[in-house]
C-alpha cells in the first residue's frame, strides 16, 4: 500500500486494481446527515448487503473496505501462532495481515502451467491436523481467475474453515456466482464497493459470517473502529439502489480494455498471460530480462507504471489494471512493448 499510495502513479497508470471512480454528479444523493444511530450496523446499510448477498441480516458486518474486513475477519479468527494455508500468489495485504497477527502461514500453490487455478489436491496436501483456516481470493488477486462452485465445495468439505475474499468477483459480468457463503457454514466472506464499482471512497466493506461468529467481530471492531462514519454509510445505501447501472458504465471500459489486452498478447513475444474473461487485473510474465528495471525504464523513460511482481511473490510478472480509462491504458500498452 505504501508503494501504492507513493509511487503507482504515472502519466500512463496501469498499476490500478479497480476500475475508475464513481463520479457523485451521476448518483441521486441521499438526505445526508453527519450523525445517525449508533450500534452494531446501520441497519439500511446491513440489510443493503445482505439482499445483494441473499443471505441473513444477522450474518453481515460492515466496516471500512475489504482489507480492513479481512483484518477484522482474520482478527476474530486466530489467534497467534494458529496454522493458516494461504494461496500463492496472493494479495500481499492479506499475507502481511496474517505475519502482523502472528498466524504460522503455509502455502498452498496456484501453478501458472495450471493457469493459477484452486487445486483441492494441492490443498489437501498441505493440510495438517493443526490448519485452522484456508484463504483464498475469487477472483484470484492478480490474475482474476475464477475458481468455480465445485472446486469450492471440494475445499469446504475439508473439515476447515475457509475465508474467501470475492472483491472482484462482480466483476463476471454475465453469470455473476453467487456468493461462496452459501455454499455451507465454514465459507467466510469479505467484499466491497471498491474494485467492480469504484466507489472506494466510501470505504463501504462488509463480512459474510455465522451469526455468532459475525457477533464475535462485531465485538472485536469496538476495539478498532467502534462504528463507522454515517455520511458513508447513507451513501452506501444509495449505491445499493443503483448497483447495476453503476457497474454497466464500468463494464463498458473494462471490456474495451480487454479487448486491447487480448491485441497486445497476441501481438508480441516478450509477454505472457494468463486470459480471463472477467475481472480487472492480469497478471504478465516477462519471458526474459530483469523486471525490476524494465518496470523502472517503464516509469523513466515512459511514464507508465505497473505493479511489480515481488508484491505477489512473483518477480518474473508484474500486474496491471483495466477499467479506468480506455485510451490511456491502450497507451500504456503501446508504451509496455517499445520498453520491451
Amino acid at each position: 500500500m505504501n508503494w501504492a499510495k507513493t509511487q503507482s502513479r504515472a502519466r500512463f497508470n496501469l498499476a490500478t486494481s479497480g476500475v475508475g471512480g464513481f463520479p457523485l454528479r451521476e448518483m441521486p444523493l441521499p438526505q445526508l446527515e453527519i450523525n445517525g444511530p449508533t450500534g452494531y450496523g446501520f441497519a439500511p446499510l446491513t440489510a443493503a448487503i445482505a439482499r445483494h448477498n441473499g443471505v441473513d441480516p444477522d450474518c453481515v458486518v460492515t466496516c471500512g473496505g475489504t482489507s480492513f474486513a479481512n483484518h477484522l475477519a482474520l482478527a476474530a479468527m486466530l489467534d497467534p501462532g494458529d496454522e493458516v494455508l494461504l494461496e500463492h500468489p496472493t494479495y500481499e495485504l492479506i499475507l502481511s495481515t496474517l505475519q502482523y497477527l502472528g498466524a504460522n502461514v503455509k502455502r498452498f500453490y496456484r501453478r501458472e502451467e495450471n493457469g493459477f487455478a484452486v487445486d483441492p489436491a494441492e490443498i489437501e496436501k498441505a493440510l495438517t491436523p493443526k490448519t485452522k483456516l484456508i484463504i483464498l481470493t475469487n477472483l484470484h488477486n492478480p490474475t482474476s481467475v475464477l475458481t468455480s462452485n465445485e472446486t469450492l465445495k471440494a475445499v469446504g468439505g475439508m473439515g476447515v474453515r475457509v475465508l474467501v475474499d470475492e472483491v472482484y468477483l462482480d466483476a463476471v459480468y454475465e453469470g455473476t456466482p453467487r456468493t461462496s457463503f452459501l455454499l455451507g457454514p465454514e465459507f467466510v466472506v469479505t467484499s466491497s464497493l471498491t474494485k467492480v464499482y469504484g466507489l472506494s471512497g466510501i470505504r463501504c466493506g462488509w463480512i459474510l459470517a455465522e451469526p455468532d461468529l459475525a457477533q464475535a467481530m462485531w465485538r472485536l471492531n469496538d476495539l478498532f473502529a467502534s462504528n463507522n462514519a454515517h455520511p458513508a454509510e447513507l451513501l452506501g445505501v444509495a449505491a445499493f439502489e443503483h448497483l447495476a447501472q453503476i457497474r454497466e458504465r464500468a463494464r463498458v471500459v473494462v471490456d474495451r480494455d480487454r479487448i486491447a489486452l487480448g491485441e497486445f498478447l497476441a501481438r508480441q513475444n516478450e509477454f505472457v498471460a494468463q486470459k480471463t474473461e472477467w475481472g480487472t487485473t492480469c497478471l504478465l510474465r516477462r519471458k526474459k530480462g530483469d523486471v525490476e528495471g524494465f518496470l523502472a525504464r517503464l516509469r523513466s523513460e515512459f511514464e507508465t507504471s505497473a505493479v511489480p511482481g515481488h508484491f505477489f511473490e512473483m518477480p518474473e510478472h508484474f500486474r496491471i489494471g483495466m477499467g479506468v480509462d480506455s485510451a490511456m491504458f491502450h497507451e500504456g500498452l503501446k508504451r509496455v512493448e517499445l520498453n520491451g
